[in-house]
């Protein structure tokens, strides 16, 4: 066998449009045979090409799962998590994370994420209840954002954020994308993240970036939302 029709588990897992840890626990479960090449993992590309061509409904939901949480993950990032900040009205809540957008250099001003984001929460608020705001400009603007990214706050006591259901808002996600359909994607999946399983409780104690990270990892787009 030529090697040449080896691929790599990156190379793998860019070619399903999925993350390597999915292409790892293919391997694990005997979808695809692991190869070594040295210390190094291979797939056959051939067996891959094969196993798509004969997809039954059960692993092309799998696969379609799999790229949509991927997708998420090309703006959801461990180092966006941040928790137990500390703020006392919605404004320096936006504040705190419009700066964290800009020390991780997502944006190339801060004070304009503040002022855009405040713009939108004076027309209506977005605090959709249950404890959870999901911050983000009325209009895309990609000359002025550098990596179309979501960020993850929880504040220690709540912020009052003019909720549906009065409730002050402790977990914050800020979206900050280049375009309308990055941007409805997002809110679709957060929203259905959130009202899967017990998610929203999970997001609340979590200790740590790691475990809320683990979290959308292990996301199951298709189980069933509470009702």
């Amino acid at each position: 066998m030529s090697d040449t029709t080896l691929l790599s588990v990156a190379e793998v897992a860019k070619y399903l449009k999925v993350a390597e840890s999915v292409v790892i626990e293919m391997i694990n479960s005997g979808t695809f045979k692991e190869q070594k090449i040295g210390k190094t993992v291979k797939v056959d590309k051939e067996e891959i090409d094969q196993w798509l061509e004969n997809l039954n409904k059960t692993d092309e939901a799998y696969l379609a799962m799999k790229r949509t949480i991927c997708r998420f993950q090309d703006y959801f990032k461990i180092e966006n998590i941040f928790l137990n900040f500390e703020a006392d009205n919605k404004y320096e809540a936006i504040a705190v994370m419009s700066k964290k957008a800009k020390d991780l250099k997502l944006v190339r001003d801060h004070r304009w994420l503040y002022e855009v984001v405040v713009a939108r929460e004076e027309l209506v608020s977005t605090a959709v209840g249950e404890g959870v705001a999901m911050l983000h400009p009325r209009h895309m603007h990609p000359t002025k954002i550098k990596t179309p990214s979501i960020l993850f706050g929880r504040s220690v006591q709540g912020v009052e954020f003019d909720a549906p259901d009065n409730r002050p808002v402790t977990l914050f996600f800020m979206l900050i994308l280049h375009t309308d359909m990055q941007h409805l994607f997002s809110l679709s999946f957060i929203s259905k993240f959130l009202k899967t399983g017990d998610n929203l409780e999970k997001l609340t104690k979590a200790d740590s970036p790691e475990e809320i990270m683990a979290l959308f990892e292990a996301y199951d787009a298709t189980q069933p939302i509470n009702k």
